[in-house]
């Protein structure tokens, strides 16, 4: 084993979540978890999917605040053969995912602002690390075996937690240019927050030495390697610490146009432009070098083009369609973005169902594809296409408010790489995930 491998695995805690990975959430409302479809909405959550679609509204002041938890679990599997344990898996709780709007409507202008979590969300914790933490730990008893030091076993205390959230703050004006056409302009000021922190430290091994360990003891790799005249590895496999925080803010513009040629259909269009975020580090510790103190890096939010119909089937049911483009190749992730392959997308239909005046239920479809290489896919950054399904309802008390309930379940596709170890071989590493959310809202009307 190489010097410079054994430096990969005690950096890579941080460098692989340097980087910008597909961050944009579209979850930003309660009916959106029991729709999966909200593109062409003239409810209150427009003032995030269709801004131009407000101008429907009755005149007055409308306001919404929507909150969502959401579990999530990745798992990653590797079959590096040195491994004590092929599994890693890390927990994402999120408690509170709140979203708030607000919307005055008089005649034909609406104003609106926008609260919520944009991109990000939460943070993932890996109680054992990862696999690139510990694959080249792993890999000291062949190494020192090599040496004709007999040694069978390893252990380590690994730990990562990573999290991120971009927190958006948006305006729109919003302008009804006839009975049937209007059209938005917007504005989201973001203010995005990563966090990183971890360890490997006491690292132990059991050589067999006549003099240093003749009854193979797990000892200090750092004692073992200064011992038999190995002070470069004895540095490397010292404890390692990393503390460290970025922070960063930037606008995205926004344009939206709503048409509504029939009154039983409205279709919308949205674009927003490529958010370009810098981010800059503020390091407490960090003994990787990755995170110098007051470096500056790129990680853009894709610009995203959105269309939406909704169609009245009958007066109690509508259907609704949803297609998001998201322009990741577009962005600049520092490098990374040269490793997608295509732009990913949303695809989603829902149906909803007035079963009294006062309430209506639905439910929802969403297929989302990524088209990322294997290169661009690492155990703690990666992006799967899913199949989800959302269900839920809305109790209306009187003309004025509005209660939103919904949950949604996320079905993944999992992923497989091969992942190549010189001088040992090539083994398979999968990536799998599962999700699960529910959410309320309230929504009032002046």
């Amino acid at each position: 084993m190489k010097k410079h491998l054994i430096i990969g695995v005690l950096v890579l805690c941080c460098a692989s979540m340097a980087s910008a990975a597909i961050v944009t959430n579209f979850n930003q409302s309660a009916q959106y978890l029991r729709l999966l479809s909200r593109n062409a909405s003239t409810d209150l959550d427009a003032v995030y999917y269709n801004p131009a679609g407000l101008t429907q509204l009755k005149d007055g002041f409308h306001i919404a605040l929507y909150n969502q938890t959401i579990m999530q679990e990745k798992t990653v599997v590797n079959q590096f053969i040195f491994l004590n344990d092929s599994k890693y898996i890390g927990k994402v709780n999120v408690p509170f995912y709140p979203n708030f709007y607000a919307v005055y409507k008089k005649g034909p202008l609406a104003l609106s602002f926008g609260f919520g979590p944009n991109a990000g969300g939460g943070s993932a914790d890996y109680g054992t690390g990862l696999p690139s933490f510990e694959t080249q730990i792993a890999s000291i008893p062949a190494l020192l075996t090599s040496m004709g030091l007999p040694t069978t076993k390893y252990s380590a205390d690994i730990y990562f937690k990573g999290s991120s959230i971009y927190f958006g703050f948006q305006v729109n004006a919003s302008y009804a240019l006839s009975d049937f056409f209007s059209a938005a302009y917007g504005l989201r000021y973001i203010y995005a927050t990563n966090t990183y922190e971890g360890h490997i430290q006491d690292i132990l091994i059991n050589p067999i030495h006549p003099l240093i360990n003749p009854t193979g003891q797990m000892l200090p790799a750092p004692t073992i390697f200064t011992a038999i005249g190995q002070p470069a590895y004895a540095a490397l496999t010292g404890n390692k610490v990393v503390d460290a925080k970025q922070t960063g803010t930037a606008l995205t513009q926004i344009f939206s146009l709503n048409v509504r040629p029939l009154k039983e259909l409205n279709i919308s269009a949205r674009y927003e432009f490529n958010t370009n975020l810098e981010v800059k580090n503020k390091t407490t510790k960090d003994d990787t070098g990755m995170f110098p103190d007051g470096v500056i890096s790129h990680s853009d939010i894709p610009a995203i083009f959105a269309i939406g119909v909704e169609y009245a089937l009958m007066p109690q049911l509508r259907a609704s369609f949803s297609y998001n483009l998201t322009l990741d190749k577009g962005a600049y992730w520092q490098g990374r973005e040269k490793l997608v392959d295509s732009n990913s997308y949303d695809l989603a239909f829902s149906l909803e169902y007035d079963v009294t005046k006062s309430i209506s239920v639905s439910a929802g479809y969403l297929r989302t594809k990524y088209g990322l290489s294997a290169d661009y896919q690492e155990d703690s950054s990666f992006e799967l296409s899913s199949h989800a399904f959302g269900v839920g309802g809305r109790l209306r008390l009187g003309e004025k408010l509005d209660i939103d309930l919904g949950g949604f379940l996320v079905n993944y596709q999992d992923f497989t790489k091969t992942i190549a170890y010189p001088s040992i071989g090539a083994f398979p590493e999968k990536y799998q995930q599962t999700t699960a959310g529910f959410s309320i809202g309230l929504g009032y009307h002046f």
